[in-house]
Parts: structure tokens; C-alpha cells; sequence
């Protein structure tokens, strides 16, 4: 009797027991939840606030508009939209030729309106597949092998900058792209918004027409007012957390989106726009905006990096604007990094075209040509050397073809001058407070198709430039072709921007840019191509056992040798 009452007592005891280990298991689960709901929600409230569309109407119809809301618009182009939400560790790839590394791909993916393919090319192969022509993409065939492999890298990548990125536009389906791709990745993502979109504002605030057909044109354009956020701009997408994450705009904005488009393009600049869309088959619409230019930094962190930390740069510059306000955004964007001491990686559109794209009218044609002591240094020049209107063409042909596809080339003063030069040699010419520059090697084997030249290991160059990564609809040649969008890499210890002789530790390796892919389906899926660069965390394998000539007589006999 005394032994069944001391084992009720332990089974009794043993219950009690399991029950307090439960509870107490329990209230941790949801003590975790708690902290997770008040995490999304301090996450949410500390968002901007999106505009109603009864302000989005105000927006468009005031250039001034009342402080509250001139503040809430302030609030929208500083602060950044950030999500944290996915906390599996993140594996990075290796190789033997680099070991372990970081993959980071940067895309202008014009919009989202093609969020199907890109979501597909960056996350799912069989979708992806399932997707290409198989007239134009046999199976077994060559064609077919290149674009998966490219699609393959592409997903490999663990940090995604894109540009162009929409959110609550009719044009991408009232997406929240950065979000919804970021979801289907299964990845971290911050978006900064550059522009509010107030065109299609605009549209829908215009009366009904007599015109039937012009009715049901307005129809298309028409916006829902309960779906229409109107934002436009960068965003980063991580495997890693996202920290420090700060949305910064550039002082310099060469051109006012709001007055410049609200007043209606100069009869000249219709003209160009007209010549444009007939020849090229290229589509200038009018976009009124509030906001301007910016780069959307954050910092990713991991004990396998080299100083612990990197900070990627998304930016997005002016493209209507001369060099020379590119190059001051550039400036800003420097002067804002310009104290980091671990990694960097600057990425975007740069649109490093080397022209001056500012909407044209005829005095400021006039202006720019007569007015400028160039034009009449250059034509005292040609008639001295008894040039004329042939050898003029000649000379305007080899500058233009010699820049467009590198705007790195030199700027040759009155017979071949590239004004994008400046661009590069203030990258080339920076340095961080702790001393180190970006990389602007070229080893033919750190770089792909083994093309060494300056950029090549970080930027994919062709047999002549880099390979291009916008296109119009229907270029020309090689007209209506550039080399827009880069990557530029402060590696861990770098202090010369050219010495092969220096650590490879996080430097740019086997940049490439990956056109078969984007081609892929009939319309293209960006009028942009990616791009991806390797990043290794270690001095690569690549560089041993590697010879390296140091030293010449001055009868060509190798004096020395240095083994790496």
C-alpha cells in the first residue's frame, strides 16, 4: 500500500513537473512573439506615411503645397522603407578559383513591368525554363544552355541593388515590388523612395472628352485612387540582415522633374522626341514628379567578412543632365562614404552616357554651341588644318564611336572630347579616410572572357569597351547602345586603384553582364541588363603559385621574377 502511494506521488509529480516546464516553454514562445509583433510593428510606425490620393491630386495641381504635407513628402524621399523579416543564415558560394565569396548582382529592371520573368530569373529555374522559346531555345541546343547558366549565376547572387523599382503603379499591376520579389526570394529587402509619380494623377483628373476615342485612351491611363501609391525608386534586396540602412538625396538635381515636365517639353525638344520614337522606336513620355535623385545605403554583417561588415551603395544618377552634374552627385555620394573603413559596394545606373541629355529648347541649343569658346576654339583649329564639312563628320564619327561603348577613354581636348572622362577619374582619384581607393584593376585573369583593361574585373568589357548594358528598342549599329550601369568596389585592403601587386581580399572578380538572359523572352525583360561581381572574403586561390614579371634589363632579359 505504501509503495503504490509513493509511486502516485512521483507519477503526481512527474505531471506537475512536465506541466511547469510547459508553461514556462509557453510563455517563452509567446513572450518571442510578443517581441517579434512589436518589432513589425515599431518596424511600421516607424515608416513614412503614404500619401491619400486626394494629396496625391494636391501634389500634382500645386507647385507650393501646404507645410504638413510638404513634410510628409520630405519624410517619404529620407526614409527608407526596411524589412528583416527573414533570419535564415545566409551560404555564400565558393569556388576554386576564389574560395568563399560574396555574389552581388545589380539590375535597372525598368519598372518591374516585367515581375514574372525577373522573379523567375532570380528565384526559380523550372519557371524560368518554362518561359523561354523553345524555337528560339531548343532543347540541348546552345542558346538554351548559355541563358539558363546565366539565369543559374544569377541566382547565386546574396545581394540584389536594383533601380527603376515601383510601388502602387497601374504600369506594374499596383505592385509593391521590392517587397512581393523580395518574399518570393525569401531574402531581407530596404526601398527608398526617389520619385512620386504624379502623371497618372494628372491623367485622372482630366474631364471626360467629346472625343469618344480620346475617352477611352483617358480610360487606359485612368488610376484607381484606392490602389495608387505613385512611388518610384531604389531598393536593395539581402540573404543578410540589413543594418545602418539610410536613404540619402543629392543637393545637386540638375533638372526639376516637377517644373520642367509640368510646363511641357520646347517644340524643339518634341522634335528630338518625335525623331526618337521614328528612328529608334523609343517612347519619351511626360512625367511629372516630386522627389529627385539619391543613393539608398546599408551595411550587412558577418563574422566571414573581411572587417566584419560591408556597406552597399544603390544609386540612381540624373541621366537628364550633363556629365558635369552626374559628377557632383557623384561627389556627394563620395563625401557620404567617405569615412568607412570596412568593404564598400557602390551599384546602379550611373548613366554614364558622356552626352548632355538636358530637354533641349532653341536658345539653349544656341546657346551651348555659339556661346561656348570650344565650339569656336574647335573651328579655328579645323579651318587651320583646312578641315571641312567631311572631315568634320569623320571626326564627330571616330568620337562617338571611340566613347560609346567606354566612357572611361581619355578626353582629348578639341578633337576628341569625352566630358564622361571626369566621371572615372574622380573615382579613380578618391580615397577613404583610411587611405584605400576603389578598384580599378584589370588582370585579364580575375576578369571574364580574360579581357584586362581598367574596370574589367568589376565591369564586363567586349573586344572593343564594355560590354553594353542598355539598348534601345531598335539601335542602329552601335548607336543607341551604352554602358550605363556598373560596379565600383573598395576592397579590404586596396590603397592604389591599379596595383595588381596589392591584396585581392573582397576585390572585384569575373564581372560580367548577362544579355543573353535578359533577352530571353520576346520583349526583353528590362531595356536594362543585370549585372553580377564576385567578392571573395579571403586572398583567392587564383593568385597562387602565379608568375608575376617584376623587373627588365634594358636589353628585355627578365631580371626577376616574384612568385605570389
Amino acid at each position: 500500500m505504501m509503495n503504490d502511494y509513493i509511486l502516485f506521488n512521483k507519477q503526481r509529480f512527474a505531471a506537475i513537473l512536465f506541466l511547469l516546464i510547459a508553461g514556462v516553454l509557453f510563455a517563452a514562445a509567446t513572450n518571442a512573439q510578443s517581441i517579434a509583433a512589436r518589432q513589425t510593428t515599431l518596424l511600421q510606425t516607424g515608416a513614412p506615411e503614404l500619401f491619400d490620393f486626394a494629396e496625391l491630386q494636391m501634389l500634382f495641381a500645386k507647385e507650393t503645397v501646404p507645410p504638413a504635407l510638404s513634410g510628409k513628402l520630405n519624410r517619404l524621399l529620407t526614409v527608407p522603407f526596411v524589412d528583416n523579416s527573414q533570419t535564415a543564415p545566409a551560404r555564400l558560394s565558393a569556388s576554386p578559383q576564389l574560395g568563399e565569396f560574396l555574389r552581388v548582382a545589380c539590375w535597372n529592371i525598368e519598372r518591374g513591368i516585367e515581375f514574372d520573368a525577373i522573379a523567375a530569373a532570380f528565384g526559380d529555374e523550372a519557371e524560368f525554363a518554362a518561359m523561354l522559346d523553345p524555337q528560339r531555345f531548343p532543347l540541348n541546343s546552345k542558346e538554351r544552355r548559355e541563358v539558363l547558366e546565366q539565369a543559374t549565376a544569377l541566382r547565386a547572387a546574396d545581394v540584389i541593388v536594383l533601380n527603376e523599382v515601383d510601388w502602387g503603379m497601374r504600369r506594374t499591376d499596383y505592385r509593391h515590388v521590392a517587397q512581393d520579389l523580395a518574399r518570393r526570394l525569401g531574402m531581407n529587402y530596404a526601398f527608398g523612395v526617389q520619385f512620386v509619380e504624379l502623371s497618372p494623377v494628372g491623367y485622372s483628373l482630366e474631364p471626360a472628352h467629346a472625343d469618344q476615342e480620346e475617352n477611352e485612351i483617358l480610360e487606359q491611363i485612368r488610376v484607381d485612387p484606392a490602389r495608387y501609391k505613385g512611388l518610384h525608386g531604389v531598393a536593395v534586396l539581402s540573404r543578410f540582415k540589413l543594418e545602418n540602412v539610410r536613404l540619402v538625396p543629392f543637393k545637386e538635381q540638375p533638372y526639376d522633374w516637377y517644373k520642367g515636365e509640368k510646363t511641357g517639353a520646347s517644340p524643339l525638344e518634341n522634335g528630338k522626341r518625335m525623331l526618337s520614337k521614328a528612328v529608334f522606336l523609343e517612347q519619351t513620355t511626360r512625367e511629372v514628379r516630386r522627389g529627385g535623385r539619391s543613393a539608398l545605403l546599408a551595411d550587412i554583417a558577418d563574422t566571414r567578412f573581411p572587417g566584419g561588415r560591408v556597406t552597399i551603395a544603390a544609386t540612381h544618377l540624373e541621366n537628364r543632365a550633363k556629365p558635369a552634374g552626374r559628377v557632383k552627385q557623384l561627389e556627394e555620394l563620395l563625401g557620404t562614404i567617405k569615412e568607412i573603413r570596412h568593404p564598400v559596394v557602390v551599384a546602379g545606373d550611373m548613366n554614364t552616357s558622356t552626352s548632355d541629355l538636358t530637354p533641349t529648347s532653341l536658345r539653349r541649343v544656341l546657346t551651348q554651341r555659339y556661346g561656348n569658346p570650344k565650339f569656336w576654339a574647335q573651328k579655328a583649329v579645323s579651318y587651320w588644318l583646312g578641315f571641312g564639312l567631311v572631315e568634320d563628320s569623320l571626326m564627330f564619327a571616330v568620337t562617338f564611336g571611340r566613347k560609346q561603348n567606354d566612357p572611361t577613354v581619355r578626353d582629348i581636348h578639341f578633337f576628341s572630347p569625352n566630358p564622361g572622362r571626369r566621371f572615372f577619374a574622380t573615382l579613380k582619384n578618391f580615397r577613404f579616410n583610411d587611405g584605400s581607393a576603389f578598384d580599378f584593376r584589370g588582370d585579364p585573369r580575375r576578369s571574364t572572357g580574360n579581357r584586362g583593361k581598367t574596370l574589367s574585373a568589376s565591369n564586363e568589357r567586349a573586344r572593343k569597351g564594355f560590354v553594353t548594358t542598355y539598348e534601345v528598342t531598335r539601335p542602329i549599329a552601335f548607336v543607341g547602345k551604352n554602358k550605363l550601369d556598373w560596379f565600383f568596389v573598395k576592397p579590404a585592403r586596396l590603397t592604389d586603384p591599379t596595383d595588381r601587386r596589392q591584396s585581392y581580399v573582397f576585390a572585384p572578380h569575373f564581372g560580367r553582364t548577362l544579355a543573353r538572359l535578359n533577352e530571353a523572352i520576346e520583349e526583353r525583360i528590362s531595356d536594362h541588363r543585370p549585372l553580377i561581381v564576385d567578392l571573395p572574403l579571403v586572398e583567392p586561390p587564383l593568385g597562387a603559385n602565379s608568375i608575376e614579371l617584376i623587373r627588365f634589363s634594358k636589353f628585355g632579359d627578365l631580371l626577376q621574377i616574384k612568385i605570389r
